[in-house]
C-alpha cells in the first residue's frame, strides 16, 4: 500500500534541509497550520488531551488521539505526525496503533520511551521514569514491522534527559533505537538553554536524522539548527494552544468587565472568517451545482 501522506512527507525530508510542523488539537487549527504554509502538523498528545480539559497523562484512549488526527487528516492535505506518547501500552498496542493511524492517512507517529501512563516531559515535578532500551526497542521494533507503507515515518523519542540520565544514556537509547528500525530520533530537553541539544546534535553520528520540540529553549532559532547539519524535524509542539488560551481569557475578561460585546469587536475574526475556514463557500458552490 502507498500512504500519499507519508510518501509526501518523506519526499520533504529528502528535499528540504529542514521541515518545520506546528502542534495542533483538532481539524481547525491543523487547516491555520496548512494555511500558514509550514510542512507538517503535530497531532499533539498535549492539545487532544487540553481540549478535554484533562492532564496529559495517558488517561484519553488511542481511539480518542486516533479520531482527533483523523478529522485533521479529512480538513487538510498537509502531511500529519501523531504524537502517540508511549503507544497506548505495550508492544501489541503499538501494532494495533500503526495499523489504525496508518490507515487513517496519518503520515508517521512517534513514541516515547517512557513508562505508561506518562506525564508530560515539561510537568515541573512530573514523573518521568523510563522505560528499559528492550522493552521501547521493542515497540520501535513492532512498529516498523507492522505498517504496510515503508514510507510511513516511526520517530523515536528519547526522554533520557528529561529525566535527567545524561548524555552517554540519551545517545545510547538513540543508538539502539536506530537499530531497532526508527526513521528519526526525537531527542528533548527541558533545559531553559540549547547547550544539551547542541552538544547531542554535535556528537550525533546516527544515520537517521534527528527532532526537536524547542519548547523550553526558544532561543535557538532554525537558521541555527540548520548549521548543526543533523536535525531534520522542529515541531513547535504547543504554541497555538497557549496562544488560544492567552485571546480567550484577554476576551472574556474584557466582557465580563464591561458587561456586554461592544467593545470586543477588534479581539476577533468576523464570523465570514471562521465560515471560510469552515469550507462553507464550497458547501453553497456545491449546492448550487448539485442540489435540485
Amino acid at each position: 500500500m502507498e500512504s500519499e501522506p507519508a510518501k509526501q512527507l518523506r519526499e520533504r525530508m529528502a528535499e528540504k534541509d529542514l521541515l518545520v510542523g506546528l502542534g495542533a488539537r483538532d481539524a481547525l487549527e491543523a487547516r491555520l497550520v496548512e494555511r500558514a504554509g509550514f510542512d507538517f502538523v503535530w497531532s499533539s498528545s498535549l492539545g487532544v488531551s487540553a481540549s478535554y480539559a484533562v492532564p496529559d497523562a495517558s488517561l484519553l484512549s488511542m481511539s480518542q488521539y486516533l479520531e482527533a488526527a483523523r478529522a485533521m487528516r479529512e480538513a487538510i492535505s498537509l502531511p500529519i505526525i501523531a504524537d502517540c506518547d508511549t503507544g497506548y501500552g505495550n508492544a501489541n498496542n503499538v501494532i494495533y496503533a500503526v495499523k489504525r493511524f496508518e490507515e487513517a492517512g496519518i503520515a508517521g507517529i512517534s513514541m516515547e520511551d517512557k513508562k505508561f501512563p506518562k506525564d508530560n516531559s515539561l510537568l515541573a515535578g512530573g514523573r518521568q521514569e523510563l522505560a528499559s532500551v528492550e522493552e521501547f526497542s521493542g515497540k520501535i521494533l513492532a512498529a516498523a514491522e507492522t505498517r504496510r507503507s515503508r514510507d510511513f515515518l516511526i520517530i523515536a523519542r528519547v526522554e533520557a534527559l528529561i529525566a535527567g540520565w545524561g548524555q552517554e544514556e540519551a545517545a545510547r537509547r538513540a543508538y539502539r533505537y536506530q537499530e531497532a528500525g526508527a526513521d528519526c530520533i526525537l531527542i528533548h530537553s527541558k533545559s531553559r538553554t540549547p547547550e544539551e541539544i547542541v552538544e547531542f546534535a554535535r556528537r550525533w553520528e546516527g544515520k537517521t536524522p534527528l527532532a526537536i520540540v524547542p519548547t523550553n529553549y526558544p532561543d535557538l532559532t532554525e537558521d541555527e539548527i540548520r548549521k548543526l547539519g543533523k536535525i531534520k524535524l522542529v515541531i513547535y509542539a504547543n504554541q497555538l494552544l497557549r496562544a488560544a488560551v492567552l485571546a480567550q481569557e484577554r476576551l472574556l475578561a474584557e466582557i465580563k468587565k464591561t458587561g456586554g460585546i461592544h467593545t470586543i469587536g477588534g479581539m476577533m475574526v468576523p464570523v465570514s472568517r471562521v465560515f471560510e475556514l469552515q469550507g462553507v463557500p464550497q458547501m453553497k458552490e456545491n449546492e448550487k451545482k448539485y442540489l435540485r
